[in-house]
Order: structure tokens, then C-alpha cells, then sequence
């Protein structure tokens, strides 16, 4: 009997080991601080070749070099590795794109990663830049300026309990099926708002440059953080409300 009971432990624990994180994470590092994100399942491509350029690293020593506060932080242009000072970016990146992968449960709630991409006028289909993501800061909305938004620039309704969402986290609703979004941070929100409040100069980018490093979350670590953010050890209040 306790040869058996000791078998079933132990095959117990293997089976834990082995399992699986239910999604994939990514860390953004930079000297203001640090932030995790869960990449969404529901946005394969998306979610697939930003880890393949992360596993090259491609984003590490690349810059937030697009900043406006009470919207969203810009990186991914590979010429920002040794930009100077006064250069312009955000042109650069693979040379290929990512077809839109919209989705109507994935909005642009403050905390959200989402591709950048090329205007309408070039770019009809939407299709996302290769690299390049911004992570939304946004703003808090009331119900009068939902329901202009509704009548002035969006073509559908906003749901209720988004509506909830953009009424106490905040946001940026007019992006919403217009640009992919395609994770959120589970863990470092305030990183977001830090580098938001940096000085900038004329075309947005920070006078002092944020450089990051990003890396994938290996899987036992992924685990243990899923199994924190089940159980609500984190700490992250905006990041929990949402």
C-alpha cells in the first residue's frame, strides 16, 4: 500500500512538472523598471512572431521612442539600437507585415500590448508592422465621452462591461478593431506610467533614451506566475482590476 501511495505521488509530481503554462509571457526590462505580459492564445500570429523575434533577440538595446501621455509608449524600430539624438523613428522593421487579428473581447484598456501599423490610406487591410507595439496608457472615461465617441468615430456599440473597464482602468476606445492587440501586463503596470510622463521633444520621443531588453518567461517560471494571478498574490491593483 505505501509502495503504491508513494508511485501515485510521484506520478503526481511529474505530471506537474510536465504541465504546461496555459499561455506564454514575456518580460520587458528597462533601467525605470520592469513589466510582464501575458501574450494572448486568441492572436497566434501575432503572439508567435513576437516570440520568435524576442528568442533572437531582436528588441534588446531598441528604444521607446514614440511617448505621449495619456495614450500609449512606442518600440520595436530596430534603427533606434543607435539612434542619435535628434533622429527621426519609426520606420523601421522586418520587412513583412502581419495580417489584423482582431478580436471583439481584446480591447485597448490601459496595460495592453497592440501592433502598430501604417495608416488607412496605404494600409487598408490594417495589417500590423512586423515589430514594431505600443503599450496603452490611455485615459478614464466617463459615460458622455463613451457615448460621443460612439456617435462621432466608432462604428459599433461599446459593450457594457467595456464600457466598465475604459469607466475605471482606463484606456483608448478609438483604437478598438482598428489596431491588434494582442497581450496585456499581468505584473509592472506602473512601468507604463513612468516612461508616459517622460519629457519629450517635438516628435514624441523621450529626451532621455529607455532602452529594453525583452525575454520569454520560462516555463516553470510561467507557471508559478499564472498560478500567483489564480490565487491574486500580486500585488498589481490596476492590473488585477482589469
Amino acid at each position: 500500500m505505501k509502495r503504491f501511495l508513494l508511485f501515485i505521488l510521484v506520478l503526481s509530481s511529474i505530471s506537474t512538472f510536465a504541465a504546461k503554462p496555459k499561455n506564454q509571457y514575456v518580460r520587458i526590462k528597462t533601467e525605470y523598471g520592469e513589466c510582464v505580459i501575458r501574450l494572448y492564445n486568441e492572436t497566434p500570429l501575432h503572439r508567435d512572431n513576437f516570440l520568435k523575434l524576442t528568442k533572437k533577440g531582436f528588441y534588446n538595446g531598441t528604444l521607446f521612442h514614440r511617448v505621449i501621455k495619456s495614450f500609449m509608449i512606442q518600440g520595436g524600430d530596430p534603427d533606434s539600437k543607435n539612434a542619435k539624438p535628434d533622429s527621426l523613428l519609426g520606420e523601421g522593421g522586418p520587412k513583412y507585415t502581419i495580417p489584423a487579428e482582431f478580436q471583439d473581447s481584446l480591447f485597448h484598456k490601459k496595460g495592453v500590448l497592440a501592433a502598430a501599423r501604417e495608416g488607412d490610406l496605404v494600409n487598408p487591410e490594417k495589417a500590423s508592422s512586423g515589430s514594431q507595439f505600443y503599450l496603452v496608457q490611455g485615459k478614464i472615461f466617463t459615460d458622455e465621452q463613451l457615448n460621443s465617441l460612439e456617435e462621432k468615430r466608432l462604428k459599433f456599440k461599446i459593450p457594457e462591461w467595456q464600457r466598465q473597464v475604459y469607466k475605471t482602468i482606463g484606456g483608448v476606445p478609438h483604437l478598438d478593431r482598428n489596431y491588434t492587440v494582442y497581450g496585456e501586463i499581468v505584473m509592472g503596470l506602473g512601468l507604463v506610467d513612468k516612461i508616459a510622463a517622460m519629457e519629450t521633444d517635438k516628435n514624441d520621443r523621450p529626451k532621455q533614451d529607455v532602452r529594453m531588453d525583452i525575454s520569454i518567461l520560462k516555463k516553470r517560471e510561467a507557471k508559478k506566475l499564472e498560478k500567483q494571478l489564480a490565487q491574486g498574490v500580486l500585488k498589481d491593483k490596476e492590473t488585477a482590476r482589469s
